[in-house]
């Protein structure tokens, strides 16, 4: 950024006073941007994220990548089922550079499928069957140009009917004894791609505000920077237990498949019980929603947990950090699962950290200014992080992305809208969302600010606040033991009048979407229905019996 003054020696008195605190804050910003705002500089040890496993799969060739359901793989098979499956891949006509469509259910055949679309050249692009109706899966193939879609022997039915051009069977091709590269597999040589860095490693499809989900494009580049560099490699080595419980199609889940394979742990596929899971892991990853639905006094073996996804509730990481490390993160799709960290501590400042490792945050007002310490603004995300934009979707793109002023050199910059500060630490702390900043009554309320009131009252983990209407807010605690009237009472004591929920709910446990974080639509349905005939002018509290939907 360029900065012009008057000369002193020249100019008014107002206007050399002027200039002076212009060159003053100048030098503020740029002391902040210096200090604050840029991560360590670090390199990952790979620049392409399945080569990190395939190192693993040659040093280690009998330890355990992955155990589902009984079921469980060494790295040497899992690398020579994933060749089998590029090798296919080509034969089909998937080139350097392609989009291969992953439309299935956690198993072992899923990570054949990422690692084998990878060594392929192409980016997968995943979803998961049973939670997308069929005429989603088709909109995103659609959007992304894909040609083959990989799935399992068991979904094959569901899929062939849809519109796609070839849907294969990745059992179906690991039992094909005719690929003519098999003998190359066998002597351990992966076969060599044309794949660079900043080649595509997935695309994700996030929900679009029009209807339309946007495919973000993340590259190897991306995903080597947050998870082969510490704090995001997790402590992960061989041996290493790590849970897998999200859906393939959201980005944390990447964390935990890629994380896990690319430093020699074993992956522990879920089934349909989380927490047994959860119990037999040494690293977990997931929502803080997800996550308080454990029993963590069950799950002590546990040694490393990070949440990023929401806000996390301080006592919800206070009771994990007892036992684990606890990472508290942040970060949207488009800075590659997240950018900022912090290792909560008992008697340490929550937040949520700083810049991970060659990335970097900025806190800027409207004007794409920084702001000062102390001073909330709407975060800007910088660095490796940073994704390559939404495919074809150059409008969109354009909106959020950026040329980054304070790096330079044609890197770019993405806009979070998220709300944040810089405390006296050198940390970040989170205000919520710009879009969760409404009008009650006239008055301007941060939600997130809401929520949080509600969580000091004892007991309740965690909260969420939403706008009824022009006049009303709706909150929920959890669990349902929670005393509302002295929930309430936290919120009088902190915020001002009118940030009290005129409808407030105690539930046992809060509906989460596909993506483990909480379904605030659902929240929304649920108030919406029970305010019908209320006494607009009192309160009103509720406690939810049984699922929400009952």
């Amino acid at each position: 950024m360029r900065l012009e003054t008057a000369s002193c020696a020249t100019a008014a008195p107002a206007e050399a006073e002027a200039a002076i605190v212009s060159a003053h804050s100048a030098s503020s910003h740029a002391t902040l941007i210096k200090n604050y705002a840029h991560g360590p500089v670090q390199q990952p040890t790979w620049t392409r994220i399945h080569e990190a496993f395939e190192a693993q799969a040659h040093q280690r060739p009998e330890a355990i990548a992955a155990e589902h359901r009984g079921d469980a793989i060494s790295y040497g098979e899992l690398n020579r089922q994933a060749e089998l499956l590029a090798d296919a891949l080509r034969a089909r006509g998937v080139q350097h550079g392609d989009r291969v469509g992953l439309f299935l259910e956690r198993s072992i055949p899923m990570l054949v499928g990422i690692l084998g679309i990878l060594k392929a050249g192409a980016a997968y692009v995943p979803r998961h069957v049973g939670i997308d109706p069929v005429s989603q899966l088709e909109q995103v193939a659609h959007i992304a140009g894909i040609s083959v879609v990989l799935t399992l022997q068991k979904i094959l039915p569901v899929l062939e009917s849809a519109a796609f051009d070839e849907v294969v069977a990745i059992e179906q091709v690991i039992a094909d004894d005719t690929i003519p590269a098999r003998s190359t597999i066998d002597r351990g040589q992966p076969a060599q791609t044309e794949a660079a860095d900043d080649d595509l490693c997935f695309v994700l499809f996030t929900s679009g505000t029009t209807g339309v989900p946007n495919g973000v494009r993340v590259t190897h580049r991306n995903v080597c920077n947050i998870v082969l560099t510490a704090p995001g490699d997790l402590g992960i080595r061989s041996g290493t237990k790590v849970s897998q419980i999200l859906s393939i199609a959201f980005d944390m889940a990447a964390w935990e498949i890629l994380g896990c394979l690319s430093h020699g742990g074993t992956l522990l596929i879920r089934g349909d019980d989380l927490e047994e899971v959860v119990r037999c892991a040494d690293v977990v990853i997931a929502t803080p929603s997800i996550l308080s639905s454990f029993d963590a006094d069950r799950c002590r073996n546990v040694r490393t947990v990070a949440v990023a996804g929401e806000p996390c509730p301080h006592s919800l990481a206070m009771k994990w950090a007892e036992f684990a490390t606890f990472y508290n993160s942040c970060g949207p799709t488009e800075t590659t699962i997240v950018n900022t960290m912090h290792r909560v501590r008992p008697g340490v400042e929550f937040s949520i950290g700083g810049p991970t490792p060659n990335n970097s945050v900025y806190v800027l007002d409207a004007d794409l200014n920084p702001c000062a310490i102390g001073e909330i603004g709407e975060m800007w995300a910088g660095g490796d992080g940073v994704t390559a934009g939404y495919l074809g979707n150059d409008i969109l793109t354009a909106e959020r992305y950026r040329p980054d002023p304070f790096r330079g050199d044609g890197r770019m910059m993405f806009r979070t809208r998220d709300l944040g500060r810089w405390n006296n630490n050198g940390e970040l702390e989170h205000h919520g969302r710009t879009d969760d900043q409404v009008k009650v009554r006239g008055f301007r309320v941060e939600l997130d600010a809401v929520s949080g009131a509600l969580e000091c009252a004892p007991q309740c983990v965690q909260a969420v606040t939403l706008k009824l209407d022009a006049r009303s807010l709706i909150a929920f605690v959890h669990p349902s033991t929670v005393d509302l009237s002295v929930a309430r009472q936290a919120v009088n004591l902190r915020l001002a009048y009118y940030c009290e929920p005129w409808l407030l709910f105690a539930i046992d446990e809060f509906p989460r979407t596909s993506r483990g974080k909480i379904d605030k639509n659902a929240l929304l349905a649920y108030a919406t229905r029970h305010a019908e005939n209320l006494d607009p002018t009192a309160k009103h509290d509720f406690v939810v019996e049984g699922s929400l939907d009952a």
